[in-house]
């Protein structure tokens, strides 16, 4: 075999691989002979081999008066001699080698790599499928190019492996069912497989969607080591078996197209980054208050008055391009149309239908008519309101295949409402706020169930208040889906507990537009010089909210430890569909989105797919934070420009930035 720093290149085929390096010793006389200098990773930093010997300055020569004595006692030693060559005994066995990292993230679910080696990948390297599927074909194609194209250094490479003798030139993937279409409960599972001295590597799978989710796992377990001995290709594990499935068959990102305006272009750069971390969720939450950015062929007068401008509205077929390109690497998107709160939007093309539009969010002397800037809510007693409703959603089912619709209902604003006068009648003559709700749910929701034939998803607040709710009845478990916000865990155990599915966005934990301050002007809050007084709320001072409702900041690690089936029962977790991380846009745009989203976003991927904790049952926080690192450090390189989580020198030097050892 042929050795140099670290790296060894099985040279005979016959003489089996051993697990560890130090059993891949060969004896110096034949090192030396072949021993040459193979790169492993930081060509910086290479060193040739030496002779242990040639450190050791040369012994003065004996006096020439000492010469018959010594060829006496040479003499008297010959018959039991031994090599002079021959080094002593090592006093203890020599140390372990470190721990050989597999870089992939999310961590997979079942990883056997016998031993340390790797192949090279061949320069025509290429991926086949059996069947073939429309989405397996584009997948393919984009990750021939990027695998052939892609020469990842880990920031800490690895050492102390061999490099097969055989190079990899084909992947090949087996689907069992190439037909099975996109969806909630749609199998990811795969198998991976690089057998030992073999030039093909294997992927099975149920569906094109696992197959892909395999596709990803195999383009992150190459890297560039190997250097010449490798032709200059990318290296993969040789001899490695993984076997993974999702632990929850949603995990998303949500994303606000309405605060403020993404172009399709970011749209589709964080679908390719959701596929790189294998969340299959983008929810879109496309309309709100401020902004109506969609183009809807029955309504078109919604955008038309309730974009920002021409230049920032989605039209259909910038919707089936994003669709699409999400499809392609088995991301869903859900559309979210927000009513009937968050719909001041709504008023330039009818103002009509929605009450108190257009005024100021929070009046000094009566309650706020909205939770932020940007008042206007659909009227449950103007029939109109529902014709207008019901076209948009039937607009927005015809562009978006998925069979989950969000239609919102968070966060009714009773004192918008009241602002009516048709309202105000109502209420005064025996009406209350929730049988205002109740209206609209049984006027949308089963056009949407029946008409649609869509699973409607809502946000905790329609069945959980706390102002304003409606009624179980009014909301059957078979057709809807409930997503949670407030107060963690305790909202996903009470919307659990009363039979109905879950998606899980806690606010504490997922809400990743968090402690980034205030952003309402003229608040004489920020003019206070002082040290804010024991016992009062903090504002400015540390540990206060700086204005965030929902302050502080969510680290990564934050998001990493939440365990959304935390205090359920095991029937309780079989109705959690698995999680969303949320960026709301008051304070984000294209310009800061990969650094909101990235690497937290990656956090939350690792968890849904294959959980925080080890096999031993605790959480793997500290194991995470360098792979996590070196996921960032390969993120980057990939064109994401997500925020670093620790000084370079802390991944250069494992271990040594932790809280503790």
């Amino acid at each position: 075999m042929y050795c140099g720093q670290g790296l060894c290149r099985a040279h005979e085929p016959s003489q089996p691989e051993k697990s560890r390096a130090t059993d891949r010793q060969i004896p110096s006389t034949q090192r030396k002979k072949k021993d040459h200098q193979i790169p492993n990773g930081r060509s910086s930093l290479h060193r040739t081999r030496r002779n242990p010997s040639s450190s050791t300055p040369p012994k003065p020569r004996p006096a020439m008066a000492a010469l018959p004595y010594l060829a006496v006692l040479l003499l008297l030693l010959r018959p039991a001699a031994a090599p002079a060559a021959r080094p002593p005994p090592p006093s203890k066995p020599p140390p372990p080698q470190p721990h050989q990292k597999v870089f992939v993230w999310p961590k997979p679910t079942s990883i056997s790599w016998p031993s340390v080696v790797y192949a090279p990948l061949t320069p025509t390297f290429s991926i086949r499928a059996v069947p073939t599927h429309p989405a397996l074909r584009h997948a393919i194609a984009y990750y021939i190019r990027h695998i052939r194209a892609e020469r990842h250094t880990p920031l800490v490479p690895p050492a102390n492996y061999t490099l097969a003798r055989v190079p990899v030139r084909l992947l090949t993937l087996s689907v069992s069912d190439a037909q099975v279409p996109l969806g909630p409960d749609v199998d990811e599972s795969y198998t991976l497989s690089v057998p030992a001295d073999s030039a093909s590597a294997d992927i099975s799978a149920a569906t094109p969607w696992g197959a892909i989710r395999g596709l990803e796992t195999f383009s992150q377990l190459a890297w560039a080591g190997g250097g010449e001995a490798a032709g200059g290709q990318s290296i993969v594990p040789s001899g490695i078996e993984i076997s993974d499935r999702p632990l929850f068959t949603h995990r998303g990102i949500l994303l606000d197209t309405a605060r403020n305006f993404y172009p399709v272009r970011d749209i589709l750069h964080t679908i390719r980054a959701m596929a790189f971390n294998k969340l299959n969720v983008f929810h879109w939450h496309i309309t709100d208050a401020q902004s109506f950015p969609i183009v809807l062929p029955t309504v078109p007068s919604l955008a038309h008055f309730g974009s920002y401008s021409p230049f920032m509205r989605y039209t259909d077929k910038d919707v089936r391009r994003i669709v699409n390109y999400a499809a392609a690497f088995g991301v869903r998107v859900i559309p979210e149309i927000d009513m009937p709160g968050h719909t001041g939007s709504w008023a330039g093309a009818y103002p009509e239908i929605v009450t108190c539009a257009n005024k100021f969010w929070a009046p000094t002397a009566s309650p706020a008519l909205a939770a932020e800037p940007c008042t206007g809510q659909l009227n449950p007693l103007n029939p109109k309101a529902y014709r207008v409703a019901q076209d948009v959603l039937r607009d927005l089912s015809a562009l978006f295949p998925d069979p989950f619709l969000h239609g919102g209902a968070d966060e009714v604003n009773t004192a918008c409402w009241e602002d009516d006068p048709v309202v105000r009648r109502f209420l005064s003559e025996g009406g209350t706020h929730d049988q205002l709700l109740e209206l609209f749910v049984n006027a949308t929701r089963p056009f949407m169930v029946h008409e649609l034939n869509r699973t409607v998803v809502y946000w905790e607040d329609v069945l959980l208040g706390p102002k304003v709710m409606v009624g179980p009845t009014a909301l059957p478990k078979e057709t809807t889906v409930l997503q949670t916000w407030n107060n963690g865990a305790e909202n996903t155990k009470r919307i659990v507990a009363a039979g109905y599915r879950a998606i899980v966005s806690s606010a504490a934990y997922y809400y990743l537009d968090c402690g980034h301050g205030g952003w309402v002007g003229n608040d004489s809050r920020y003019d206070k010089q002082e040290e804010e007084g024991d016992g009062a709320p903090l504002f400015n001072d540390p540990g206060g909210t700086g204005g965030s409702w929902c302050a502080p900041f969510k680290t990564w690690q934050r998001v990493y430890d939440y365990d959304i089936l935390h205090g359920l029962t095991e029937e309780e977790a079989n109705l959690v569909l698995g999680g969303e991380v949320a960026l709301w846009s008051e304070q984000s745009d294209a310009a800061v989105l990969d650094g909101r989203l990235w690497p937290r976003a990656a956090a939350a991927a690792e968890t849904l797919w294959s959980g925080n904790k080890g096999a031993s049952g605790r959480k793997r926080y500290a194991n995470a934070t360098d792979r996590l690192n070196d996921w960032r450090h390969r993120m980057v390189a990939r064109g994401i420009r997500a925020e670093p989580l620790q000084p370079l020198w802390c991944p250069l030097h494992p271990g040594m930035c932790n809280l503790s050892q």
